[in-house]
Parts: structure tokens; C-alpha cells; sequence
């Protein structure tokens, strides 16, 4: 057989079109993932099928074609912008002679580099190990050898069979140590839900420009660039918003098409931010040509990890790269934020994003009129405060007309230090 690359720095790329809308793939997008891994592209192959032939994915004399090019140009590695299966991987490498991809490990290894927590590194490993599991037999011929030597001669374990099971018990081994994480996690978000801090989790297709919103929004440095799945490791931070009070925000993994199944797995642990916010922002790339079909990928996803119920707010991002696009909201019939247009990169138009926010998170606010009687002084000051009165007036008997606006949160807390008697001082005739 022939070496076997570690990393392949010179690859040939394969893009086939097929009829059926399932199973097309961008070729784009290709360069992109390529480029995002560190490979440099040195030449192209296109083609088209009905369907994938069963042997070369490609055909034989596509196949063979690959291989002169590879020859050529002395390439190290042919990347398959589709999902090859082992036997189609093998019998590729057999004739080409370098090592073949296909875009679920070109994905897989992009996942690998921009890991950087001790979650995101197990996740990535896990589904690196659940992907290799089946390409175990490929290109090694000491998988097929049985254990020799004193005691162990005879039938015993093939080499393929112990590789099997030890990549079993470190998937069991990662599991474990996952869910130990997640119960971290899980803690943290139920001291978030005690406290009634709402969540916002920003979701997109990747390299629509979540992170440059997010370091906009929150005052943060995340590591943000033009290429795809720069950010991999969650992120939350805290932001206050008008008439909402603390918010959590969190960024999160962009999507893609196809997103491997391994990896949505993987990752279900981290998305469970997103299925559990209160307002999911849906960032999208409104310079993109594709951008609608962008949009179903990722409702796609959501709908998978089962986050498809959560209130979701539009946000067209990049207008700076489209003439005549100006920084506005778009508003249903009812007069609530459906989608809002800005420019993350310049800012344009971020502060309609916290606008936006605090309007769709206004169900979590009390507004109503208190009539505070003159020995709850305590009271007012504490509302004084918090910021929240409108208007203030007194009635015949000395009592305080408060008209009040605040976050449910800062009134359950008014609630447990006052006591739960001022919940009568409510004008319910008087409730917004």
C-alpha cells in the first residue's frame, strides 16, 4: 500500500452534480471547508451523475481522470465534496495512491483544529471515533492478522476486532466524561432559570457573521473571521437590556449543509442552549446568493436537535455589502419584530437588535399601576431604584400612585424581600 498522510497540504478536489436536490452539494462551499482546514486547492474535478457509482463513486474513467491529475500535480490527498462510503475510499486510494476525503472528514478534521475547551475537544473526538469505526479495514493489512505467540495461537481475536473494541470503550469512556459536563452545564442553566435570567442563543448558517454580532452586542473579543466554523466552543455572555433587565447571550456553532450525523450528536449537548433560550436570533448572510436555501438548512438542523419551538427573530446581516440596504425592522401585522436589518461589521443598525430583543422579550415585564400605602416608603425607594417608575401621583388618603415597568425577575425579588403582600397593592384595572 501506499504512505498515509498524515495531513494533506496539496489536494485535488471532486465536485459531481446530481439531478436529485438531496444530493447536491455547493461547490463553494468546498473551497471554503478546504481553506478553512489550511489545504491549498490545486485543480478541480467536475462532473455529473445520475447517481453514484457503486465501485468509484465516480466512475471509472472519472476515476482514472482523478488520478492522472493527481500524478500531475504531485497532490497529497483528493477531497470529495460528498460522503464516500469505505469501499468507495479504498478503491479510490488504490488507483489514485495518495489519500482520499471525503466532506464529512474534511468537516471532522476542521472540527479537530478549532476545538479549543475540554468539552468541545471531547465532542470532536467522539465523533471522529464514531466516523472511523467503520473505515477500521481500509488501507491496513495488519487488520486481517490474528494474535500469535505462546497461549494465544488458534482462532483468538483479529486485530480489526481488538481495534474495534478499544474504539468502543473510549466512545464509552468520552460519554462518560460528557455527561459530566453536561450535568455542569445543566446546573448552570438551572441557576439561570431560578433566577429568571432570559437566554438569547444566536444561531446561522456558518460564516453569516454570528461572532462579529456577538463581540458587537456584548463588548466581547471572540475569535471571529471570514471562514467557515471559526467559532466551535459555545460562548455565553451577560448584557443588560432596556426593559428586560440581564440577559444571557450565547454564541453558538455555526451550520452547514448535510452538518454530519455524528456530529449533530456530538454536539447536542452544547446546542442544548439553543433549544432551551427564550429567543433564538437567526443571523443570516443577506449578501449570500443562497441565503434562503441557507435558512431551511439551518431550520433543518434546529428542527433535529429539536430547538424548532423556540421564538425566533430574524436578523439580515452584511447590508453594508448590498447597495440600497439600510439598517431597519420589519414588523408583522401585530407590530412585533419579525426580522431586523443591520451590518455587524460596521454596526450599523445593532442598536434596532437590543431594540428588537427588549420588544420580544417584553412578555417577561410587569407593567402595571401600585397603590403603595404611606408605611411601605421601603417599597418605593426600592422601585426607585430599579428605575422603574413612569409616573407618580397620591391619592386622597396619602396612599403612592406608582406606575411601574420592570422585569418579572426584579419584581419575584421585590416579592421575597418585601413579602408577598404587596402583590394586593396591584390596580388590576390597571394591568398593561
Amino acid at each position: 500500500m501506499f504512505d498515509r498522510y498524515e495531513t494533506g497540504e496539496q489536494a485535488v478536489l471532486v465536485h459531481i452534480e446530481f439531478p436529485k436536490e438531496g444530493d447536491r452539494e455547493d461547490l463553494q462551499e468546498l473551497e471554503m471547508l478546504v481553506s478553512s482546514a489550511g489545504v491549498s486547492s490545486l485543480a478541480v474535478v467536475q462532473g455529473s451523475r445520475q447517481s453514484p457509482h457503486p465501485k468509484f463513486f465516480v466512475g471509472t474513467g472519472k476515476a482514472e481522470e482523478i488520478a492522472e491529475i493527481v500524478q500531475i500535480n504531485q497532490a497529497d490527498v483528493v477531497i470529495f465534496n460528498h460522503e464516500l462510503s469505505p469501499s468507495q475510499e479504498r478503491n479510490l486510494e488504490r488507483i489514485c495512491q495518495c489519500r482520499v476525503l471525503d466532506r464529512t472528514t474534511l468537516i471532522l478534521d476542521i472540527f479537530a483544529q478549532r476545538a479549543r475547551t475540554h468539552e468541545g475537544k471531547l465532542q470532536v473526538e467522539l465523533a471522529q471515533l464514531r466516523h472511523i469505526s467503520t473505515r477500521l479495514i481500509r488501507g491496513w493489512t495488519h487488520l486481517e492478522r490474528q494474535k500469535g505467540g505462546i497461549g494465544l495461537r488458534g482462532p483468538g481475536e483479529t486485530q480489526l476486532e481488538t481495534d474495534r473494541r478499544l474504539i468502543r470503550e473510549k466512545i464509552k469512556s468520552i460519554l462518560k466524561r460528557l455527561d459530566k459536563v453536561s450535568k455542569q452545564r445543566e446546573q448552570g442553566r438551572r441557576a439561570r432559570s431560578r433566577n429568571e435570567v432570559p437566554t438569547v442563543s444566536l444561531v446561522g448558517y456558518t460564516n453569516a457573521g454570528k461572532s462579529t454580532l456577538f463581540n458587537r452586542v456584548t463588548n466581547s473579543d471572540v475569535y471571529a473571521a471570514d471562514q467557515l466554523f471559526a467559532t466551535l466552543d459555545p460562548t455565553l455572555r451577560k448584557i443588560d437590556v432596556v426593559d428586560v433587565g440581564k440577559v444571557i447571550m450565547a454564541d453558538t456553532v455555526g451550520f452547514i449543509r448535510h452538518l454530519p450525523h455524528d456530529l449533530v450528536a456530538a454536539f447536542k449537548a452544547t446546542l442544548v442552549e439553543t433549544r432551551e433560550a427564550d429567543l433564538q436570533i437567526h443571523v443570516i448572510d443577506v449578501a449570500d446568493e443562497r441565503r434562503e436555501e441557507n435558512i431551511d438548512q439551518v431550520n433543518d438542523v434546529l428542527h433535529e436537535i429539536d430547538a424548532d419551538e423556540v421564538p425566533q427573530l430574524l436578523v439580515y446581516n452584511k447590508i453594508d455589502l448590498v447597495e440600497e440596504l439600510v439598517p431597519r425592522i420589519v414588523r408583522n401585522d401585530e407590530g412585533q419584530p419579525v426580522s431586523v436589518w443591520l451590518s455587524a461589521q460596521s454596526g450599523q443598525g445593532c442598536e434596532l437588535l437590543l431594540q428588537a430583543v427588549s420588544e420580544c422579550l417584553a412578555e417577561k415585564m410587569l407593567k402595571c399601576r401600585l397603590r403603595v400605602p404611606a408605611r411601605f416608603g421601603s417599597l418605593r425607594g426600592a422601585l426607585y431604584k430599579l428605575n422603574c417608575i413612569h409616573d407618580e401621583q397620591y391619592d386622597d388618603l396619602g396612599n403612592c400612585l406608582l406606575q411601574i415597568r420592570l422585569p418579572m425577575t426584579d419584581w419575584n425579588r421585590l416579592l421575597k424581600d418585601n413579602g408577598t403582600e404587596i402583590e394586593s397593592f396591584i390596580m388590576t384595572d390597571s394591568l398593561a
